[in-house]
């Protein structure tokens, strides 16, 4: 019986320690889509559900489609609950993102979720990545596998961003974490950004470089979001430096300043053990030495290079094509493989 229980509160503080971990983030308000977003684009291809709180946004011949939050928001928690399209999906893309592109063309800031479809048999891979100031020419990606299928149920992706901390999430365990240096300058993101959601046709070179593109016989590829938060002080947009914080907007309550507990980095850790497919930090064609952020492990490099010896090990340059894409949905630079 004294074992059992010594057992019994063994996991019992297991348990208690998990949830701490992410209650912070659980108890936000989910809000419905009228009350923090509006349509971008895609006419008809917007659908809001009668609940008010889901929304599919979907990819035919004729168009893609969108929504955008009605503020600016300067730092904050932003999270969504996605389903995305299933089967034949390659050539589409998926985004989850931050951007003030339409306010600064010329040095915008940008946070990156894109979800990129493969052929049939093939899964969806999922691509991070920070912009700051218009530093387009240094890309700052990261893929990964998912270790399920995020097209037969919702997950939950979420972007923390502070001034000086990053940190993207994926079911409530954080997969990437960017700390702010003073090499990086105005490359870390940090003027006021709306939330976007896409779904749109990158043929040219979401898939295997573009080698597979959209296949509209199995339009409409339909992407669905639930559970929205937008959680963060919203930012006049004509006094950018005027903040609008209502009681509880503030992140400062949630105690997320100092970074992941031993628990979260743990569980990143493992993440990225399973999952993790590219990272710039460890790419010797791109950059012969690491950017002032990354936080090179020896054992993430060492399996890295067992995936691509030639990007991951400093060695001889391939030689096939680079295919670039720039719209307002995301400036990044994808050589993505199946």
């Amino acid at each position: 019986m004294k074992g059992y229980c010594v057992g019994f509160f063994m996991v019992l503080s297991v348990l208690v320690l998990a949830s701490a971990t992410t209650s912070k983030f659980q108890n936000l308000p989910i809000i419905s889509f009228d009350e923090g977003y509006s349509h971008l684009f895609g006419d008809n291809n917007l659908m809001i559900l009668k609940d008010g709180q889901t929304v599919h946004i979907s990819l035919n011949e004729r168009s893609g489609a969108g929504f955008i939050s009605q503020d600016l928001y300067l730092h904050g928690f932003f999270s969504a609950s996605i389903k995305l399209p299933s089967d034949y999906t390659a050539g589409i893309v998926v985004a989850f993102y931050m951007s003030n592109g339409d306010m600064f063309e010329k040095n915008h800031d940008e946070l990156d979720f894109e979800f990129l479809g493969n052929i049939r048999g093939k899964e969806w891979r999922i691509q991070t990545n920070i912009y700051g100031n218009g530093s387009t020419n240094i890309g700052r990606e990261e893929r990964y596998s998912l270790g399920f299928d995020p097209s037969e149920d919702f997950h939950q992706y979420s972007i923390l961003w502070t001034e000086n901390l990053i940190i993207f999430y994926v079911d409530d365990v954080p997969i990437r974490e960017i700390k702010r240096t003073e090499e990086m300058g105005g490359d870390f993101p940090s003027k006021p950004m709306s939330l976007y959601s896409t779904i749109w046709d990158g043929s040219t070179w979401a898939t295997n470089g573009g080698k597979y593109k959209v296949n509209y016989k199995y339009a409409p590829y339909i992407a669905e979001f639930s559970d929205l938060v937008l959680h963060g002080c919203a930012v006049d947009p004509i006094e950018l430096s005027s903040k609008k914080c209502g009681a509880g907007d503030s992140l400062d309550d949630l105690n997320v300043q100092t970074g992941l507990t031993s628990d979260q980095r743990s569980k990143m850790l493992q993440f990225r053990k399973n999952n993790l497919q590219y990272s710039y930090c460890y790419d010797r064609v791109r950059y012969t030495t690491p950017l002032s952020e990354c936080v090179i492990d020896p054992r993430e490099a060492e399996r890295l290079r067992g995936f691509d010896p030639v990007t991951f090990g400093g060695g001889r340059r391939h030689h096939g094509k680079r295919h670039h894409h720039r719209s307002k949905a995301s400036k990044t630079e994808s050589t993505t493989s199946i």
